[in-house]
Order: C-alpha cells, then structure tokens, then sequence
C-alpha cells in the first residue's frame, strides 16, 4: 500500500534531520545560516534521490541510547583537545596507520552506525566498509597517541557495543557474543544462566599497514 503525501513527508522527516545534522558537523558551526542550508539539501535529497526503506527490527533502550550520546560526546571533546595538541606539537610527526576491525554484529544498520560515530570523533576516519565480512577499515592519525594498535580497536569494538546496546534486541546482542546489557545482567542470573563468550575479538595486529 502506497503512504500517503503527508504521511510519506513525515516518514522523510528523520533522514532530512540527520542530513542536516550531518551538513552543520561538516560545516563546524551552528548557525541558522547551516541549519537552514543543510534542511533545504537534506529536503532536496529525500526528493529527488529517496533512500531505500531500512528494516529495523531491534529494541530501544533509552539507558543504552543516553549512554551512547553521553560517550560520543565525551569522546568528541577528548579527541579534539588530543588532536589540537598534535597540531600544536612541532617537531614530532604523528605515526598514521590503517587498522582492521572485524565487528561482532550481523546488522548493516548497526555497521552504518559504528562506522558513522567512529568517523564522527577527530583523529579517526573509516577508510573502507565491507558489509560481507563485517569488518572496517580505520584510518588512525596516531596510533601511539591512541594507545596503541589493540587499544585502537579495542575502542571501535566498544563503540559497537553501545550501539548494540542501544538499539539491538537481547538475541543480537547474545548473537554477537557480547554479555547483556549491564543494567538488565540481574535479571538473567538464574542457576542455568550462561555467560556469553565473545569469539570475534581479534587477538593481534594483523591486518595492521602503518604509513
């Protein structure tokens, strides 16, 4: 059945605001000048180059979305002040490297999501995607900085995991071979409760090109 006009311009409506969000991050300045540029693109996107429905069959939680928004935010002012000292640092030239981060989800949602927060934080750039194997590709600008190679994708790792845990259901979360989610693990302690064992953790550098 086909939506009607009103309805299908609110169904538009997330997409025009997250391309709009999107244009003002690019941009790096809030004004009503990029709010409006960017909702006029986003509106003219939507129209002329409508994106495919995404089926979303996962759970909001508002406990894992909260903690999501509160660490990306958290992340996006560490890794500015970090990357803002890089810059100010003469002398030492920052040592780059591309790193290979297989995910634990089976969703190309949540793939999307992780690979747009991951860009989202300065210092770090998806280079490659690939929606088969599940895995990204991460342009680190210095790896010594961000604590080394295993720490580098250690923190890719958790950023998946919040979005899991904000937004998957329990089975995809236990699918990925992540614990449930921390405020919920009380409730599934019974004496046949067992722990979820986590075998897509990548246990070297391979994989690792430095520049």
């Amino acid at each position: 059945m086909r939506t009607s006009g009103p309805r299908k311009w609110l169904e538009k409506l997330p997409m025009v605001l997250w391309l709009t969000i999107l244009w003002v991050l690019f941009w790096g300045e809030l004004s009503l000048a990029n709010v409006l540029v960017g909702a006029l693109i986003g509106l003219f996107v939507m129209t002329v180059m409508p994106m495919p429905r995404i089926g979303f069959e996962g759970r909001v939680s508002l406990i894992g979305t909260a903690i999501l928004l509160a660490r990306f935010a958290i992340d996006v002012v560490m890794a500015s002040v970090q990357v803002a000292g890089q810059a100010l640092r003469f002398g030492r030239d920052p040592h780059g490297a591309v790193i290979r981060v297989p995910l634990r989800g089976h969703s190309d949602l949540f793939l999307t999501l992780t690979a747009v927060l991951c860009s989202l934080v300065p210092g770090s750039i998806i280079v490659e995607a690939h929606r088969l194997s599940g895995t990204l590709y991460v342009h680190v600008l210095d790896v010594p900085a961000a604590g080394g190679v295993e720490k580098a994708k250690a923190d890719v790792l958790a950023q998946e995991r919040r979005v899991l845990y904000a937004l998957a259901t329990d089975a995809d979360i236990a699918e990925a071979g992540l614990p449930p989610r921390p405020w919920k693990r009380g409730r599934g302690n019974g004496p046949n409760a067992t722990p979820a064992v986590d075998h897509a953790r990548p246990t070297d550098g391979e994989g690792t090109v430095t520049q």
